[in-house]
């Protein structure tokens, strides 16, 4: 049983660069019929043009099996930090400029 689970296993490699991660507070997503597009995007309060600083391209599966894990690990962190508060509509800076409608 012990071979069948190291067959089992995949190495992933984080290097540094990519390791310190990109901020983002903006999440525009969009999709066809085979696919998901997730930009995300950093907003400055004051400059009106942003630009996307990372995309991932997902299957709609794994956009699904995405949606499951962020909830399991939202739950996780809130039974652990309490609910966190969200608002409608985040205030200081415009939610769109010009382009498609952000959900997040």
């Amino acid at each position: 049983m012990e071979d069948q689970n190291k067959d089992n296993q995949l190495n992933i490699e984080l290097n540094e660069e990519t390791a310190e991660g990109i901020y983002s507070n903006l999440a525009i997503i969009t999709h066809s019929n085979t696919e998901f597009v997730l930009d995300f995007i950093r907003v400055m309060p004051g400059i009106p043009k942003a630009r996307v600083k990372s995309r991932i391209i997902l299957t709609p599966e794994h956009a699904k099996r995405l949606v499951h894990a962020l909830e399991d690990n939202i739950s996780k962190f809130e039974a652990i930090n309490g609910r966190i508060k969200t608002q409608e509509e985040p205030p200081g800076f415009p939610m769109n400029f010009g382009g498609p409608t952000a959900q997040a």
